[in-house]
């Protein structure tokens, strides 16, 4: 089994989650919780002191591990110590994931693929693997925001908050995938991605019912967004259906109303799905923000008249750069700001049309001071632009 981090800032071996536990540090009732779900099976052991805990697959197979039902066991520490270092010996894929859970107490959320007549690949893998992330940047999105439509909005914090999610997959068959969420800041994520994939199963069963999409609506302050419905899209399409479903971390017990035992979707659903999408990007409506943002390019058709700059965001929107049109005195400004190492700020109406990457209606464009470390980096990146000026001047 293979476990890396969808964004992989760091590599596995050096990765918090190869820290294994101390002993002390572990609680018996949690570890038990972890053998159970990975499919480990108790088979005896002393009633009231420890229970004696076998692997997956036929009895017999591989090590026994004995754990003690709590703390007052007086050989507790000495049999933890033990049954760790077994699962870090064992050839058995879950003891990985029982550790991992016990190093960083975790949600476990699981995909299912049933791809029944596909050979196993590694291309059918990297597809469940890509829904996946998808699925996870949806609802990371969702926790900044709930809106129909994201685009590029928050997506820079979103995706931060996926640096922490370390994947491994299950099997070989590529049909089934697992990501481990720290409770410690991404239980959020967890919580809105189980709440956001219920509703949009409600929603689908409301619109196959009736015909009415009204449901989908209402679902946006679930998580339900365009970005959410593509990634069930992905998971679904060429296949025979797929679930969903998240393991609580047992150390951290079930958040307030997230009991389930997880959400199907199938090929059926599919209609629906592509509705909802279409529907959520034409209903978001424009955003009137005022914006600061270094220039980073400039570029008009002609020596004078409007042009069109690009901005790279410092505060005012969640993107991270946008392109706005100015005219010709506004362009002036702009210009005269980036040769000096200065923003600029300026308001108008961030488009929904192109993932809210456009500014329409600006004006009011005016230089803004900042400090002298920000100053000079500026004047270095528009340095490294060798092409500003002659942009700037109207050349293609």
């Amino acid at each position: 089994m293979t476990h890396r981090p969808f964004h992989e800032p760091l590599h596995p071996e050096d990765a918090q989650w190869n820290r294994p536990p101390e002993p002390g540090d572990v609680d018996p009732a949690v570890l038990a919780a972890l053998l159970h779900r990975h499919g480990w099976q108790r088979r005896g052991g002393a009633a009231g002191h420890y229970g004696r805990w076998t692997p997956p697959g036929p009895a017999g197979a591989g090590t026994s591990l004995l754990v003690p039902e709590s703390r007052a066991f007086p050989d507790s520490d000495d049999l933890l110590g033990e049954a760790l270092d077994s699962l870090a010996r064992s050839a058995t894929p879950s003891a990985r994931e029982v550790l991992l859970g016990l190093s960083v107490p975790s949600d476990e959320i699981r995909w299912w693929r049933d791809t029944s007549g596909s050979p196993a690949s590694w291309a059918v893998e990297e597809q469940l693997r890509a829904a996946a992330r998808q699925m996870l940047l949806a609802g990371a999105l969702a926790t900044r925001a709930r809106a129909g439509y994201h685009g590029a909005r928050h997506r820079r914090p979103a995706a931060a908050l996926l640096d922490s999610v370390l994947v491994g997959a299950g099997g070989g068959d590529g049909g089934r995938l697992t990501a481990f969420v720290p409770v410690s800041g991404g239980r959020p994520l967890a919580v809105r991605l189980h709440q956001a994939l219920y509703a949009a199963r409600e929603a689908i069963d409301y619109q196959r019912a009736t015909g009415g999409m009204d449901a989908f609506d209402g679902a946006i302050e679930a998580g339900v967004s365009r970005e959410l419905t593509e990634a069930l899209i992905a998971l679904v399409r060429g296949s025979e259906g797929a679930r969903i479903a998240v393991a609580w971390a047992p150390a951290a017990g079930v958040p307030d109303g997230c009991a389930g035992e997880g959400v199907e979707f199938s090929p059926g659903d599919l209609p629906a799905l592509r509705e909802a999408g279409a529907r959520y990007l034409r209903a978001e409506p424009s955003v009137p923000v005022r914006i600061t943002g270094a220039v980073v390019r400039m570029r008009r058709s002609q020596p004078r008249g409007e042009g069109s700059v690009r901005l790279r965001v410092l505060a005012g929107a969640e993107i991270p750069h946008v392109r706005v049109v100015l005219d010709e005195e506004d362009y002036r400004i702009a210009g005269h700001a980036h040769l000096v190492g200065l923003p600029v700020r300026l308001q108008g109406r961030l488009e929904s049309r192109g993932g809210f990457r456009r500014l329409t209606g600006a004006s009011g464009v005016v230089p803004v001071q900042v400090d002298e470390e920000e100053r000079d980096r500026l004047l270095k990146s528009m340095q490294e632009n060798l092409d500003f000026l002659e942009e700037a001047c109207g050349g293609e």
